[in-house]
């Protein structure tokens, strides 16, 4: 069958978007600052918070469609958070980051993208299908409001990124992460995103074509992951922390 649901007993379901920003603060609260998650849960709460701000402000043509592929999409995120804390697996995509969450050798700038790659690469496809099946719609009719929360992570990509990096000058060439961050791009990243929406929708009829396109979307994501996790410093890792 499809996993077009949140991972059965972990799945989270959130009622609106405030909901969603008073799960990520309290998250945040429980993990320390360098944690790999804690990283990227700050990120996710900035981009959450500014859809928030522009819902409130009326920039969505269809404030419906687009708090409930908010809230659908959050719940992928909170769903995997839901079962490491069970001492469960979440999908492929996300364990990189929380196997490596406490690597001395990750910097906080590849925590940040390879949580945005999970979350983009894998969970947004299928939030997108679960959006369709609570509003009763087709893809297209959601193409509008992806578009415009994919906008919202672009203006916020830039500031990420030099909120994250390793000092005060630009990188250098020969800095590792230099190449890291060349090599992954959140456009090309939204583009498969939609186009994976778009072809499981078109295979919701055939549950076991479908189950194994998202399962080689969750493995082929999970794999940029860990690349993108390469510990770039020396020392020891002793495993992720504890809960």
């Amino acid at each position: 069958m499809v996993r077009w649901e949140c991972f059965g007993e972990d799945a989270v379901r959130v009622h609106d978007l405030d909901g969603v920003v008073r799960r990520m603060r309290a998250l945040g609260a429980d993990w320390p600052a360098r944690d790999g998650v804690a990283v990227f849960n700050r990120v996710y709460l900035a981009v959450t918070e500014e859809v928030g701000r522009r819902l409130d402000a009326g920039h969505f043509a269809d404030p419906r469609a687009a708090l409930t592929l908010d809230v659908r999409f959050a719940e992928r995120y909170l769903a995997a958070v839901g079962a490491v804390a069970r001492e469960r697996r979440p999908p492929a995509c996300w364990r990189p980051l929380f196997q490596l969450r406490g690597h001395p050798g990750v910097r906080p700038l590849q925590f940040a993208l390879a949580g945005i790659n999970a979350h983009i690469g894998h969970d947004l496809a299928l939030a997108v299908v679960d959006t369709c099946r609570t509003l009763g719609c087709e893809p297209a009719e959601l193409e509008d409001e992806f578009d415009q929360v994919g906008e919202v992570l672009v203006a916020l990509e830039e500031r990420i990124r030099e909120d994250l990096m390793p000092g005060p000058d630009l990188l250098q060439i020969a800095d590792p992460l230099t190449h890291l961050l060349g090599a992954w791009s959140l456009e090309r990243a939204r583009d498969g995103a939609w186009g994976a929406a778009r072809a499981l929708w078109a295979l919701r009829e055939l549950p076991d074509l479908a189950g194994e396109f998202v399962v080689r979307l969750d493995d082929g994501v999970g794999l940029v992951g860990r690349c993108l996790l390469t510990p770039l410093e020396v020392g020891p890792y002793a495993g992720p922390p504890g809960p």
